[in-house]
């Protein structure tokens, strides 16, 4: 069995025998940085709903709020702990110095913004907040864009499982082939929005 079977089935029995309790801590732990994806969390606590064993309203917030208690773990990491002890210590917890600047250079690149738009992301979207603390980003304004980026990320993945029923499973490997469409998408994105901002505030002056 390969480690990623290994990962996944864990993620099932936890959720079966803790419900939203065991869903509000992987997403804790998901957005933590550790290797727990929330694409094999959400769909399956979908499945779950799908079985009336939960509520998919519930599944959504529990989903919601452990995103964002990871998120505010990983900005003080890097608000207190620095660049220097997370590329020395980061690879015991599978945070590489790659991840870390590729993260930095969006996050110089397009602004405070970018930890909403990265939230939709799969590739950064638990490794952005890592340079948010680092450059000690407003925590109120890092707290909403998190919550609402964490927000719509669980709505889609909840409710496309939650009508996948049995083969909510399918989820996975889509969100998996489409990784490079999913960030082309999010740029796009994200583009617009600073245009947006940068046109509002010109016009304001």
């Amino acid at each position: 069995m390969s480690i990623s079977s290994i990962i996944v089935n864990f993620i099932m029995n936890y959720l079966k025998e803790h419900g939203y309790f065991g869903i509000f801590i992987l997403m804790t732990l998901e957005s933590a940085m550790l290797p727990l994806p929330s694409e094999v969390i959400i769909p399956f606590s979908a499945y779950l709903a799908y079985l009336n064993y939960l509520n998919i309203y519930l599944v959504i917030i529990f989903s919601t709020l452990g995103g964002l208690a990871g998120s505010l773990i990983t900005y003080y990491i890097g608000y207190f702990g620095g660049r220097e002890l997370i590329i020395k210590y980061g690879k015991y917890f599978f945070i590489y110095k790659e991840d870390l600047e590729r993260a930095e250079r969006w996050f110089n690149k397009y602004g405070p913004e970018s930890v909403f738009i990265a939230r939709l992301l799969p590739v950064i979207r638990g490794i952005i907040s890592l340079p948010a603390g680092i450059g000690k980003m407003n925590i109120v304004k890092f707290s909403i864009y998190t919550f609402f980026g964490t927000l719509i990320w669980s709505i889609m993945l909840a409710y496309t499982a939650y009508y996948l029923g049995s083969n909510w499973n399918i989820i996975v490997n889509i969100i998996s082939s489409l990784d490079p469409v999913i960030i082309i998408i999010g740029i796009l994105i994200l583009v617009y929005v600073i245009y947006k901002i940068y046109k509002n505030k010109k016009s304001g002056n």
